[in-house]
């Protein structure tokens, strides 16, 4: 009784310092390193404990040394396991809270590996095991060699030493055994986040972030798990944005062509990303003349897109004013320039204007392919060709308007950018003039969007599982 009190009273002298030490010392720090916090601390105060029993049984009972020293032993085999357990209870909560606020931690610093874990406590319990059997067997012997040699004193005495040993490993092993228990729950609420967490991201939904409670390799895992989940969310971010900027690149292009006598016009562009720097327009001139561009901008995607809408906005601003084809088209580039000068970049455009009544065609090239004009009642092809500049090169480049005049009823006017005759098969072949020429001559017969559709048909067919490799766009002006 009176050691079970003298027991009792450090033990409780400690849990009553426990609570404002853990504040100060544990919850203050950074969460990942409060589990080893909580377990010096519980091992601290369970050695303080056990010296402060021991000096006042040495002092004040007079306990021989021996006793004193299997006291302390036992206080600091106790306080081993507790504090294992406290500091795993404590990273459980650690976990939770994070689960419960959806926050994640950064990955840690330097990682203490669950090899070295469990090396560490493997041979720490093994060296405590083989410790408190050998002293329990050496003072067994001692007690042994002091009772008497009769069968009745022997028998009892095997049967003392049997339950005292089968005593001390019964507690060993529930202290083992609630360890293993108490770390295999936070192996299974480790994996369970991780692995819940992953489910969610396969399945598109990246709300979540996994708690990184350890310094060990799941704390590694969810890391790095976390730095995905934020890239994907940044990429999902980019995507969304592209595909609400493919939308309004969409919306700025003709949704219909225009309806003018004696002329059938069809006109699309398909882009190799979401956005791309291919641009074609319809727009009325003056005395009744249909206004048709293509252009195509340096490069492709978001930059190439932002350059056409560029030059889209200028180029309709400047065709709404008055002047021949040649000053709106520099004074476009006059503008263009001063946009693009320090990027590098630059834009080819073909500017037509079509005279229905007239039969007149005129045009600048901007650095453009030339147009085609198929005869068929002739069979014969005619470029639409003349001198000129990317825009956005010189701002002071003066660009010339070129005229024809006269048209056979039935003739095909093809204007489109470099994605269509350098599209490439798998074998490396370039699609060509030759071809384009032949699915023309082929198709002349039809409407301006069926042979648009025989054009844009047999150059997927050309590419085959080619990948697309530049913006493609198409105009055709059925001549009536």
């Amino acid at each position: 009784m009176i050691l079970g009190v003298s027991l009792l009273i450090p033990l409780l002298a400690a849990l009553a310092v426990r609570r404002p030490l853990e504040r100060f010392l544990v919850l203050s720090a950074p969460e990942v390193v409060q589990p080893k916090r909580q377990f010096y601390l519980d091992f601290s105060l369970c050695l303080a404990a056990g010296f402060a029993l021991n000096n006042y049984n040495f002092v004040v009972h007079n306990l021989p040394v021996p006793n004193v020293l299997r006291l302390l032993l036992g206080f600091v085999v106790a306080g081993f396991f507790l504090s294992l357990d406290t500091s795993l209870a404590r990273e459980r909560a650690i976990i939770h809270k994070a689960l419960a606020q959806n926050t994640a931690l950064p990955p840690p610093k330097r990682l203490y590996s669950m090899t070295r874990k469990f090396s560490l406590v493997a041979v720490t319990t093994t060296l405590f095991v083989s410790l408190i059997i050998g002293l329990v067997i050496a003072g067994d012997i001692a007690w042994l060699a002091t009772i008497g040699q009769d069968a009745t004193s022997v028998f009892r005495a095997q049967q003392s030493v049997m339950f005292e040993v089968l005593f001390v490993m019964v507690v060993l092993l529930a202290w083992v055994v609630n360890l293993i228990i108490s770390y295999s729950r936070n192996l299974k609420l480790l994996f369970q986040n991780e692995t819940t967490v992953l489910e969610q991201v396969s399945r598109g939904d990246l709300s979540r972030l996994v708690p990184v409670a350890t310094s060990d390799e799941f704390g590694v895992i969810a890391g790095h798990t976390n730095t995905m989940i934020e890239g994907l969310r940044h990429r999902m971010e980019l995507i969304t944005a592209l595909k609400l900027a493919e939308e309004v690149q969409q919306n700025l292009l003709p949704q219909k062509p225009p309806s003018l006598p004696g002329l059938d016009i069809a006109g699309t562009s398909i882009y190799c990303d979401e956005t791309g720097g291919d641009y074609y327009d319809y727009f009325e001139l003056s005395n009744g003349r249909l206004g048709v561009v293509v252009a195509d901008a340096s490069g492709h995607g978001v930059g190439a897109a932002l350059l056409m809408t560029t030059a889209r906005a200028l180029l309709r601003q400047r065709a709404a004013m008055s002047g021949d084809l040649a000053h709106i088209v520099s004074d476009v580039n006059q503008e263009l320039f001063r946009d693009v000068q320090e990027s590098g970049r630059f834009m080819t455009m073909f500017l037509l204007a079509i005279h229905p009544a007239a039969k007149t065609l005129r045009w600048v090239r901007g650095g453009h392919d030339p147009a085609i004009l198929y005869d068929a009642a002739a069979d014969t092809f005619q470029e639409l060709t003349g001198e000129g500049m990317a825009l956005g090169v010189d701002k002071d480049f003066e660009f010339q308007e070129f005229t024809r005049e006269g048209w056979t009823p039935g003739s095909v006017i093809i204007v489109g950018t470099d994605g269509i005759r350098e599209a490439h098969n798998e074998q490396n072949e370039m699609f060509g003039l030759d071809r384009l020429r032949e699915v023309i001559r082929k198709h002349a017969a039809e409407p301006a969007e069926a042979i648009q559709d025989s054009v844009i048909h047999a150059l997927r067919t050309f590419q085959g599982d080619a990948p697309q490799e530049d913006d493609i766009t198409l105009v055709v002006v059925k001549l009536l």
